[in-house]
């Protein structure tokens, strides 16, 4: 399945953002793959940030990482660099872009 998601970073921590994924830690990678994740991109457009997320079940991905503490801890980094955020807990399962068109 594919979802896609949007959030804003904030004005003054654009540099900051980028430069944490750059160095996403690899044990945050293998735990996002091994949820059942293919392939997660994220384009920037300013402060807006889209994400498309292919993976097999969003509900299991968001379920088996919502308490790692890997996870936990980027999440809350994130949390400090965005103004608009995305509820990554089971809560969030509904929180995808609706889809317009498709080719």
């Amino acid at each position: 399945m594919r979802i896609a998601l949007h959030t804003r970073v904030r004005a003054d921590r654009t540099e900051e953002y980028e430069a944490a994924h750059r160095a996403v830690p690899g044990e945050l990678t293998t735990a996002i793959r091994a949820a059942g994740a293919t392939s997660w991109t994220i384009w920037r457009s300013g402060q807006e940030l889209f994400h498309l997320l292919e993976c097999e079940d969003y509900a299991r991905l968001l379920a088996e990482l919502e308490h790692l503490p890997v996870n936990v801890a980027w999440q809350a980094r994130m949390a400090d660099l965005l103004d608009v955020t995305h509820d990554y807990s089971h809560d969030g399962t509904e929180a995808g872009l609706p889809v317009v068109w498709q080719l």
